[in-house]
């Protein structure tokens, strides 16, 4: 069964409002401003800092806060119908497939040490504030730090895997913005690598029937 390849690029409200595809589709999406993502759950009232040049935007799925900056982040989405063989009605375990083809990509690039998480949600004193603070099922570490973040939203006719992977972590800038000391989370960013990079890499790993 193909994958359907698209790229997007426009401010992040406008890429989060993007329908949820009835087919394998992955998007490389690019914000072309700095952009705040906020989880389903979370309220506009936790934002403290100054936001000026940044969008404030809220994700239909769940988890903490991401900062998306221009090259800073790779962040893509997959898209399946429910009736894709890889459709598991589990909502942990639907992230695993994933995680592996993740995890896989990483080696094409020279990241050697990828690990799934295959347990349930781990929580940290921040991860219901930062995506990166906490793992949850599916997402890839190397040597302990988080290094491929997802979110999942689920509707009657498929399911949209948001994947964020960063190239350059900025943690003070998102500490100013969360009214936070410091955002003290093992993270790994891929430094040097493109976008495109990281997208022609998940592809070529992801399950083909």
């Amino acid at each position: 069964m193909p994958w359907t390849i698209e790229e997007h690029r426009a401010p992040a409200g406008d890429l989060h409002a993007l329908g949820l595809p009835s087919q394998r589709v992955v998007r490389l999406l690019e914000a072309t401003r700095p952009a705040l993502v906020l989880g389903s759950t979370q309220q506009e009232s936790i934002v403290v800092g100054d936001v000026t040049g940044l969008d404030v935007v809220r994700r239909r799925s769940g988890g903490g806060a991401v900062l998306v900056e221009p090259g800073g982040v790779a962040w893509i989405d997959v898209a399946i119908a429910r009736t894709d063989p890889l459709w598991d009605d589990d909502v942990g375990r639907a992230f695993h497939w994933l995680g592996d083809a993740w995890a896989a990509a990483l080696v094409l690039l020279g990241v050697v040490g990828a690990d799934v998480h295959r347990g349930g949600l781990v929580r940290t004193a921040l991860s219901d504030l930062v995506c990166f603070a906490g793992l949850g099922p599916g997402e890839v570490t190397v040597g302990g730090a988080k290094v491929v973040g997802m979110a999942q939203r689920r509707t009657r006719e498929g399911a949209l895997f948001q994947c964020a992977v960063p190239i350059e972590w900025n943690p003070d800038r998102l500490a100013i913005l969360l009214g936070l000391e410091r955002v003290d989370a093992p993270v790994l960013s891929v430094v040097g690598r493109t976008q495109s990079e990281l997208l022609a890499a998940l592809v070529a790993q992801l399950p083909e029937d």
